[in-house]
């Protein structure tokens, strides 16, 4: 059934209150050290991003491409690495195979609670089909500009926040306060609209009291222009997946230089996203301290549009691809996020652009 998130807020609290009620409250993953964690998984050119709170609770943006791979992947991340019993939230972006595709699989291997997404609208250039619909979940949500997940809060800790800015081409209004962005605005150049659903994604903006983490999934070159322009109503952020896997029809340059970004992250596959205008355009980007890639780049012009091998998970093609991901952990004060790599020992700490100030 669908519902508004509105129902599914004054869902989630009796639900909540009939669990304390019962003395059934369990410790979740994450809930011991007070810190919020997000994994890349690897789903070979896909998104897949999990996210655990200090409270415990799951969010997914995105499920990876259809089969048993990637769900395999996902899960392996979310129990044996996160230690989840289930996933909480889960949010597919837009109707792409590489986003929505191993949803159906995933429910069958972990209850799935909430689903968001952009439900059944008018001119939708792509339709996921029944098995997307259907697969069994505790309650289907169509997400809006402005709606903001229902997550459980940890006394004195730093405000959790998970807010969707825009989607189906639909963006939130820019606060009173949000700043003007014309020097950057007039660099824009317009490139070919993108009649597919990527126009349609939703774009949702992660805060855990200062760090502040950008997701846009496939969101496109014109469109990711009207969250910055003619105001900036993102705001600067320390965390920016590299939008639509690294692809030109993405990553508008005048987005990147509005979010001044500390840390990017990309999704990529070995032949697939990390395109040199997008490389170009992030190592030109003065903000950035780190580029980090889920795969190494192994098209022919690769070797001069790639990070620095300890700052990509898997350096082999598909076939041969252990499917490492890459983590990163937001310290309980939200001062500072750590970024691993575990499956070759890469540790890296930045501050958050709060603690900075």
């Amino acid at each position: 059934m669908v519902r508004n998130l509105g129902f599914l807020v004054l869902s989630l609290a009796m639900m909540a209150l009939l669990h304390v009620t019962n003395g059934a409250c369990q410790l979740l993953a994450g809930a011991d050290d007070g810190r919020f964690d997000v994994y890349w998984v690897d789903v070979e050119g896909g998104a897949a991003t999990l996210m655990v709170t200090p409270q415990g609770e799951s969010v997914l943006i995105d499920s990876g491409n259809p089969g048993h791979r990637d769900p395999d992947r996902i899960v392996k991340v979310a129990t044996s690495v996160a230690g989840l019993k289930r996933i909480d939230f889960l949010i597919t972006t837009h109707y792409h195979r590489d986003h929505y595709g191993g949803a159906s699989t995933l429910a069958t291997m972990i209850p799935i609670g909430t689903v968001l997404d952009n439900g059944l609208f008018d001119q939708m250039p792509d339709n996921p089909g029944a098995a997307y619909f259907n697969f069994p979940s505790q309650q289907r949500v169509v997400i809006n500009p402005g709606d903001a997940l229902p997550l459980k809060q940890n006394a004195g800790q730093p405000q959790l926040s998970m807010r969707c800015l825009a989607t189906r081409k639909t963006f939130l209004a820019p606060a009173s306060d949000a700043a003007d962005n014309a020097n950057n605005c007039a660099e824009h150049r317009p490139k070919s609209r993108d009649g597919s659903d990527n126009a349609n994604s939703v774009v949702m903006l992660i805060e855990f009291g200062g760090f502040r983490f950008f997701d846009g999934g496939d969101l496109t070159w014109n469109q990711e222009m009207r969250l910055v322009c003619p105001k900036n109503q993102v705001g600067e952020v320390d965390v920016y997946q590299v939008t639509h896997h690294g692809l030109d029809a993405s990553n508008n340059p005048v987005v990147l230089k509005s979010l001044k970004p500390v840390v990017a992250i990309m999704n990529n596959g070995h032949r697939k996203g990390c395109l040199p205008e997008v490389f170009t355009n992030l190592k030109e980007t003065k903000s950035l301290q780190a580029i980090y890639q889920v795969h190494k780049n192994l098209r022919p012009d690769g070797a001069m549009h790639n990070t620095a091998d300890t700052f990509i998970a898997n350096h082999q093609a598909t076939d041969a691809c252990q499917g490492n991901y890459i983590t990163l952990s937001v310290a309980p004060d939200a001062h500072s996020y750590t970024v691993r790599i575990p499956a070759h020992g890469h540790e890296a700490t930045y501050h958050t652009r709060s603690a900075k100030h």
